[in-house]
């Protein structure tokens, strides 16, 4: 398995704006597959926020993280965010989001980012609580009631 950023295949971007309508679009103002895509245009770069990294195995996409800014504009002090952590069903039980979310995070810090911010709607924590990320509150936003998250890198 290699990571390798969405600006560098942009081929998948229609395969991601897929995978973040059917999960989240209707949350986040997405009305179409097509203004997903739009919207993930922004995280077509490589060297500054905001941008998506991919897992990819044998030219197949795995799985995607986001790293961005701001994502919560109830914390407008709170600025490096990681999100959009997604791993189809059929490749789920491999812990690749494990794995993207360790890479995306360690990629952070080479980039001189202190503290990274998540939200999750698992309430326990999930996944990064065994990653080393630590609840900071949990908040209604959206409509959903979320767990807020911070790691220091």
């Amino acid at each position: 398995m290699e990571f390798v950023f969405l600006a560098d295949h942009p081929g998948a971007l229609s395969i991601v704006a897929e995978w973040y309508y059917q999960q989240w679009g209707k949350e986040h103002g997405m009305t179409s597959v097509k203004k997903s895509e739009e919207i993930l245009t922004e995280f077509l770069n490589r060297d500054q926020l905001p941008f998506i990294l991919l897992a990819r195995e044998n030219d197949e996409i795995l799985g995607a993280v986001q790293l961005k800014y701001y994502e919560m504009d109830i914390y407008p002090n709170k600025e490096h965010w990681l999100g959009g952590v997604f791993v189809p069903e059929k490749h789920r039980g491999r812990k690749i989001a494990r794995k993207l979310v360790k890479y995306a995070t360690e990629f952070a810090e080479s980039k001189g980012v202190d503290i990274l911010y998540l939200q999750t709607e698992k309430l326990d924590g999930g996944l990064y609580k065994h990653l080393g990320w630590k609840p900071i509150e949990t908040v209604s936003y959206r409509g959903k009631k979320v767990l807020v998250m911070k790691k220091k890198l």
